[in-house]
């Protein structure tokens, strides 16, 4: 090899070594940081105060790295309840298993997949933001009840595993899988805190996303089945995929039911299918996305052609496929309803994830912002827990971009 690649190469390797100290140094800094400001949320002991978000430690509960699990919880002052499922990536296979996010790894441009555990950074992304808030008193959401069932495992809230794997260094490691296993503690925790809601709204973004249909069944059945008016919001949950049903079975292990619902490459269709058919109009079904999301789009692409950056072209992709997505969740029902926006992506990053829209907005200042129709998300999804369904943003599904 020449000796100037080889210089460049060595170069390009302490460069990024450097990006992923900076990155790895800024989390820990605002971490502690985090962790000495009111942003932070205090461990509940006794009663709630209206309006304080707090932790809860789960005890049987297992991050994916086999560190402490625990939930976010806040009392308003009316009888609806929140169910909140979080996002954070996904594993599915050995290969991403072995790649979680780190801000290092973010900053360095490396591909990353999914957190494996929860500490302070990830709360900002947790509570405090968009349907979260308690400080806005224009928070069309502020006086719910609200549990956010975090989320550290990789697997769609849903697995049932100890995955054993080699890591990122080459030693054995064990990555585990007990999405689900946290959610039903998470949920025994919440039905203590909040019980017969006048309102029910099961919500999550990204990897959350997944997780309403193939669980809202259960927080129904098992825990608020006298609640008569149950609203369900997907944020942002699509990921074309030929291997799910392999990936549920064999590496998350999730239960049969679950795994069985899976007949395609579109995980959330299929759990919304196997939904409906058992509880039809019980519920009243939302799905909210953008329409070239940068995320999903270079998730996509990885799984599509082995390279974790997304751009104009993969973006306009997933476009194609979320139009197809949006006839196939209307063909399943009729009145399913969806919030499409087009905010665009500002984030410059080195991973290559460029341009494209934003990725999720339940949890985000865009919450409270209009689309193109001049409607925010907030309204859209406050208008159907009253029983007001309708579309927003669908003009966007006929533009070029």
């Amino acid at each position: 090899m020449p000796e100037k690649r080889v210089q460049n190469k060595d170069n390009l390797q302490r460069g990024l070594a450097f990006a992923y100290r900076v990155g790895d140094y800024f989390e820990n800094r605002l971490g502690s940081m985090i962790e000495k400001t009111p942003i932070g949320a205090p461990v509940l002991e006794g009663e709630m105060d209206a309006f304080t978000w707090y932790r809860i430690p789960i005890k049987d509960g297992v991050s994916g790295d086999g560190s402490e699990y625990y939930i976010y919880a806040k009392k308003g002052r009316s009888k609806n309840l929140i169910i909140f499922f979080s996002g954070g990536g996904v594993a599915w296979n050995e290969y991403t298993a072995a790649r979680p996010t780190t801000y290092g790894r973010v900053t360095a441009g490396m591909p990353n997949y999914y957190y494996n555990n929860l500490r302070p950074f990830t709360q900002i992304m947790n509570i405090h933001i968009g349907i979260t808030e308690v400080t806005n008193p224009r928070n069309l959401f502020r006086d719910w009840n609200v549990v956010v069932i975090t989320y550290a495992t990789g697997d769609f809230h849903v697995g049932n595993n100890d995955f054993e794997f080699i890591n990122a260094d080459g030693n054995k490691d064990v990555l585990h899988f007990h999405g689900y296993k946290n959610f039903r503690n998470a949920m025994e925790a919440a039905r203590k805190l909040f019980d017969n809601p006048e309102s029910l709204l099961i919500a999550g973004d990204s990897a959350g996303a997944f997780a309403v249909p193939a669980l809202a069944g259960e927080v129904y059945e098992d825990f608020y089945r006298g609640c008569q008016n149950v609203i369900l919001l997907s944020d942002s949950g699509q990921l074309l995929y030929d291997d799910w049903y392999r990936t549920a079975k064999e590496i998350w292990k999730c239960k049969d039911d679950i795994a069985d619902a899976i007949k395609g490459d579109n995980i959330t269709v299929c759990w919304y299918k196997k939904l409906y058919e058992k509880y039809g109009d019980r519920f009243n079904y939302l799905y909210a996305t953008s329409t070239h999301d940068y995320l999903l789009s270079a998730y996509y692409n990885d799984i599509a052609n082995k390279i974790y950056a997304s751009d104009s072209d993969v973006q306009e992709e997933f476009f194609l496929q979320m139009k197809k997505m949006l006839s196939e969740l209307r063909n399943i029902n009729p009145k399913f309803s969806f919030y499409i926006n087009n905010f665009k992506n500002k984030m410059v990053m080195k991973s290559g994830m460029h341009g494209g829209t934003t990725h999720t907005n339940v949890r985000s200042v865009n919450f409270h912002l209009g689309n193109i129709d001049g409607i925010s998300m907030e309204r859209w999804l406050y208008d159907a827990c009253n029983r007001n369904l309708y579309d927003a943003g669908m003009s966007l599904l006929d533009k070029r971009f």
